[in-house]
């Protein structure tokens, strides 16, 4: 028996249970591919696996839609691996450890994988079902999303034949997705040189900070571990001289960083002041984020005396100047959905090495001039501070469009199910869509998916309830799809 069993839709459950057992994060997916493979392999289902580790699994048409038009179903393979601190959990060979409190699914101190396993367990149920109605179906399964979508970048649409698009990874029930921002991965990398000190080591811990995945929560105002390292470093500089051996913050470029840490040298006298400072730092940020990051803490921590290679003056300068001028958070709102960021970048993840200080961050935009423009900042920025500018993982934006047939019948649909009225969106999260609208001429696509909380954190929660709803929102729709 397995943990989800008895809760509705069980074969969906079912699926999501089973697809959560197999190790799935990004550039991970092998495993996760060669399930999807045989699972239609066992259903006698066509199926194309690629280089990437896309897979596509082709079924017929049930009785009476067989010369129907084909419709893509579309979610992506891989998730956001973060855990909680302190947890131990080895996302290459272990399973998620699921369990349920009330209407939410969750993973004990782990990320769930709801983003974006549930619309994984869509189309599997769908897939093995002899009784649900449905137009020819090109389900797609998409590689690497998280980390720049990969996948669908590199994906070879012309093995499919549908114009019309169900996505399938959206985290907001009874809000239909119709747009959304384009984005990259851009990277600085700045050269370090270091030097030969004696003093006692001192280790900064920034935690306690809520983060949450940067596209949705950007607006929200969370404050970024990253940035406030940079701004601790910035005034304690002011207070007691210091050496930085390194720094390191966040795990993923698309979530807000929730902690960061910085290993410093100083003198044993200094120590006091550091500890002082430490706690009127706390207390400043906890006062400017009421009701949004209350639980902002520093810890300090200090050990034995002895010889450290650190950062060379001009070095130390550099980064901590870097980590200052970085962008990072809401740019630009958007005109047309003044709820909605247009423009934002997220500082994720930054890291020393021997010989260079990194910082990645995930710019967006809706507008494709927009982000252009943040994107020249942050090679301005580079050049002025000596660092190396490196992009990769570029996606386009999904541009709205008000006359869609599919974004019609969908809206009508919901009403007649559920009594009222849908909410169309254009999102600021990356969504694999506008990829696809480029390279499948005159595509017709709407993205859809259950509630899912906290995406890309270890509070990650599904909710059952919602799932259930979706899945006959789903069901009715294909029966319609003629």
């Amino acid at each position: 028996m397995g943990i989800l069993s008895g809760l509705e839709p069980e074969r969906v459950l079912y699926y999501f249970e089973e697809y959560a057992a197999i190790p799935h994060g990004s550039y991970d997916i092998s495993a996760a591919a060669d399930y999807l493979v045989a699972f239609a392999e066992k259903r006698g289902l066509r199926s194309v696996r690629d280089s990437y580790g896309n897979v596509v699994i082709f079924a017929d048409g049930t009785e009476g839609y067989e010369n129907s038009p084909a419709v893509i179903l579309q979610a992506h393979t891989d998730m956001v691996c973060v855990k909680a601190e302190g947890v131990e959990h080895d996302f290459h060979k272990d399973g998620l450890k699921l369990a349920v409190d009330g209407d939410m699914i969750h993973a004990n101190g782990t990320t769930l994988g709801g983003d974006d396993g549930i619309g994984v367990a869509y189309m599997l149920a769908i897939l093995e079902s002899d009784t649900i109605p449905h137009p020819p179906l090109e389900c797609l399964f998409t590689a690497d999303e998280e980390v720049g979508m990969l996948g669908a970048n590199a994906f070879d649409a012309s093995i499919l034949s549908g114009k019309t698009m169900v996505n399938l990874d959206s985290e907001h029930e009874g809000i239909f997705t119709c747009g959304c921002a384009g984005g990259a991965l851009a990277e600085l990398v700045l050269p370090i040189s270091r030097a030969s000190v004696t003093g006692t080591p001192v280790v900064v811990t920034l935690e306690g900070l809520k983060g949450g995945h940067s596209g949705e929560m950007i607006a929200s105002g969370r404050a970024s571990a990253n940035k406030l390292m940079g701004r601790f470093l910035y005034e304690l500089s002011d207070v007691v001289p210091f050496s930085i051996e390194r720094i390191s913050g966040g795990e993923k470029d698309n979530a807000i960083a929730v902690s960061a840490k910085a290993h410093l040298v100083a003198d044993e006298d200094e120590y006091a002041e550091i500890e002082k400072f430490a706690e009127q730092f706390q207390a400043a940020v906890r006062g400017e984020m009421q009701g949004i990051d209350d639980d902002f803490v520093v810890h300090i921590a200090k050990g034995q005396p002895r010889r450290f290679q650190v950062l060379d003056v001009s070095s130390q300068d550099k980064v901590i100047s870097l980590l200052i001028m970085m962008p990072h958070g809401l740019r630009k709102r958007n005109g047309l959905f003044p709820k909605l960021a247009e423009t934002s970048t997220n500082l994720g993840i930054i890291r020393t090495t021997d010989t260079e200080f990194v910082c990645g961050s995930l710019p967006r935009s809706a507008v494709g001039s927009g982000l252009r423009a943040l994107l020249h900042e942050f090679k301005a920025l580079a050049a002025f501070a000596g660092a190396d500018f490196k992009l990769s993982g570029q996606y386009p934006e999904w541009q709205y469009h008000d006359e869609s047939p599919l974004k019609s019948r969908m809206t009508e649909l919901y009403r007649r199910m559920f009594g009222k009225e849908a909410v169309v969106e254009v999102v600021h999260g990356g969504v694999e869509c506008g990829i696809f609208t480029k390279k499948i001429k005159g595509l017709d696509v709407v993205s859809i998916g259950p509630d899912i909380i906290d995406i890309h954190t270890a509070s990650e929660k599904l909710s059952v309830s919602s799932t259930k709803r979706v899945w006959e929102f789903l069901l009715a729709l294909l029966a319609e799809l003629k």
